[in-house]
């Protein structure tokens, strides 16, 4: 119980810290040298394990001050990085009590099984999906058995597509407004045949999980 407190009283504490000095800091990303890039990845991961602004304003203002490469780089980084900060503190903190709010009801405990059984492949197209809150899928895999460094590289490897556009959109704001539409559209397109596919093989995992329990129940029986 004494490790629960302390784990929530720092990151409520540096979570405050950040929304004091938040708006200076979007300030300093703005004005910043590229000589500079590795603090404001730094800033970055702060800002994403503390989003006491949208992610996404935070990557398009460094999108705009560093173009769409090295902007894009520095706030996948950031989030990549907070993703896994996140995810350790869950676990270290709160695992224990997670597994057995999330096993306590049946249908939440066969979809975590499933999540456990095809982890890398769901946290990566989840990661593709933006609008999916990603403290939500911090939390649930901290909670949950997936291993570290498949969440790790899962994560990483899923954010690539979202933050690459949060860069460009940015960078097109300052220089080319119309353009964006174009890339809302391709985005949208991509999106949802990324969430098309994981709804199939979503159905055709429960369905095999399905086939598996009745297989057991009959063994049993």
């Amino acid at each position: 119980m004494i490790r629960k407190i302390l784990v929530t009283l720092f990151y409520i504490g540096i979570a405050a810290l950040i929304y004091v000095v938040h708006e200076p800091l979007l300030q300093w990303i703005n004005q910043a040298d590229r000589e500079y890039a590795f603090v404001t990845a730094l800033v970055a991961t702060l800002m994403s394990l503390f989003p006491v602004i949208p992610y996404p304003i935070v990557g398009g203002v460094i999108g705009a001050a560093y173009g769409p490469v090295l902007g894009g780089l520095i706030i996948w980084a950031g989030s990549s990085i907070a993703s896994v900060i996140m995810f350790s503190i869950v676990r270290y903190g709160y695992q224990d009590w997670g597994v057995k709010v999330l096993h306590k009801y049946k249908y939440l405990g066969k979809l975590t099984v499933l999540f456990e059984r095809n982890a890398f492949i769901t946290i990566t197209l989840l990661r593709m999906i933006p609008v999916i809150p990603s403290i939500i899928i911090n939390v649930y895999a901290a909670l949950s058995r997936v291993r570290f460094l498949s969440y790790a590289v899962a994560s990483s490897l899923g954010k690539i597509p979202s933050m690459i556009l949060f860069a460009l959109i940015g960078h097109t704001i300052v220089t080319d407004p119309k353009e964006i539409v174009y890339m809302v559209v391709v985005y949208g397109t991509f999106l949802t045949m990324m969430y098309g596919a994981y709804r199939l093989w979503q159905k055709r995992a429960e369905a095999n999980l399905h086939r598996e329990q009745e297989c057991q129940t009959g063994r049993t029986s």
